[in-house]
Parts: structure tokens; C-alpha cells; sequence
């Protein structure tokens, strides 16, 4: 199982395609969920939920989508590849996030 160390910096170089590992460790993080899916693009996995798209995985980060529910979580944001929008970075082992994001994407 592949975990992110968030003490380390992410080295923004290279552009790398998600490990299958990586995304099926994120998916068991958010089980709760009512209705998780996922698809493969571009080496990348995109997430949804209830068949709306909230977050990906993108170079074995795990992100979400900027949304104003999400604003008084002040999470810490970065871009998931050049020239997109900026999401917010979520640590999977945080599970006390984890669960506030689950409760809030659960009531959208």
C-alpha cells in the first residue's frame, strides 16, 4: 500500500501517472460514501459521487474540488496538473477529514 508522506514536500516535476495501489487505498478511506465511482483518465482517476464528479487522483495525490462547503475546513490547496484549477489536498489518513468531507458530500 502506497501512502503519501505529507511531512515531505511533492516534487512537482515529472508528471506520473496514479498507482492503481494509491487509488484503491482513497477509495477504502472514503467506503462511507453513498454512492463512490471512479474512472480512469489519462493515467489519472477521476472521483464521484452519486455519479457527480468531487475530486481525483492525480500524481498519487488525492484532491478535491474547490466547493464552498468545504470552506471552513481551510484546506490546503494545490493544482493537480498545469494550467487547471486549483483543488484542495487532502491527506487520506486524516480520518476525522475524511469523515467531515464524507458528511458533507453525503448532503449535497
Amino acid at each position: 500500500m502506497i501512502k503519501r508522506d505529507f511531512n515531505i514536500p511533492f516534487y512537482k516535476g515529472e508528471n506520473m501517472a496514479s498507482s492503481r495501489e494509491y487509488l484503491e487505498f482513497v477509495l477504502e478511506k472514503l467506503n462511507n460514501l453513498n454512492n463512490l465511482s471512479y474512472k480512469k483518465m489519462m493515467g489519472e482517476y477521476l472521483l464521484y459521487n452519486n455519479g457527480i464528479i468531487f475530486g481525483g487522483i492525480y500524481d498519487d495525490r488525492f484532491l478535491i474540488k474547490k466547493n464552498d462547503s468545504l470552506n471552513d475546513l481551510n484546506l490546503k490547496e494545490e493544482i493537480p496538473y498545469p494550467n487547471a484549477k486549483m483543488m484542495y489536498l487532502i491527506d487520506p489518513d486524516d480520518k476525522e477529514l475524511i469523515n467531515k468531507i464524507i458528511d458533507i458530500l453525503n448532503n449535497q
